[in-house]
Order: C-alpha cells, then sequence, then structure tokens
C-alpha cells in the first residue's frame, strides 16, 4: 500500500515513484561535482527559509485545522486579515483542490536549533 507521502515539485502530483538507478562510481571529478551540489542544496534550503520567515511573519499558522479553516474561509465568506497556512494529509489536500479550493504545497524545512 503507498502511503504518498512525497509529491512533484513541479505540478504537485502525487504519483512518484522510485526508477532504477546507475550507481556512482567515485573519480576525480566527484568531490569538485559534491561541492557544487552542496552550494546548490545551501542556496536552495536558504531560499527556503526566506519564504517560510514571510510565511510565518504574513500568515495565520492553523496547524492541524488547515482543511477545516480554508473550508470555513471559502464556503462561509469568512474574511480573515491573513492568509492560512498549516498542514493538511495529501487526501485533504486532494479534497480541497477537487472542492474548488486553491491550495500549495510548500516543502518546510525544520529548524533544528529550535
Amino acid at each position: 500500500m503507498k502511503k504518498n507521502y512525497l509529491n512533484c515539485h513541479r505540478c504537485g502530483s502525487l504519483k512518484v515513484e522510485k526508477t532504477l538507478m546507475a550507481p556512482k562510481f567515485l573519480n576525480k571529478s566527484w568531490n569538485k561535482d559534491m561541492n557544487l551540489k552542496d552550494d546548490k542544496y545551501k542556496k536552495i534550503n536558504e531560499k527556503i527559509k526566506e519564504y517560510q520567515k514571510f510565511i510565518k511573519e504574513n500568515f495565520e499558522y492553523v496547524g492541524e485545522n488547515f482543511a477545516y479553516e480554508a473550508r470555513s474561509i471559502h464556503y462561509k465568506n469568512k474574511k480573515k486579515d491573513k492568509g492560512i497556512y498549516g498542514t493538511a494529509t495529501s487526501e485533504e489536500i486532494k479534497d480541497l483542490r477537487d472542492e474548488g479550493i486553491n491550495t500549495e504545497i510548500i516543502p518546510w524545512i525544520e529548524d533544528k536549533n529550535n
């Protein structure tokens, strides 16, 4: 049974599958390649953290009640001063989208310092 924990970062699809990959053989350029990849990942992580900071400052955290709050806003015309963010299962996100409620999945990096 698939748990659908992963989604495509480009289209949001939950149909993510493993593929057969060739092993990486170490050579002289490997260390240089790894340093370039590490720099890319650091830049990506920094950008994600910038987005997280923006979201935390400008949106209201609703936690596990995200789907309920999104429906309240959508169906009851319940206006909020700020947008909302929180957590929802992939099934809840699918249901919200089927109901015409716009949602986005954003990668979230937990701060290790807290």
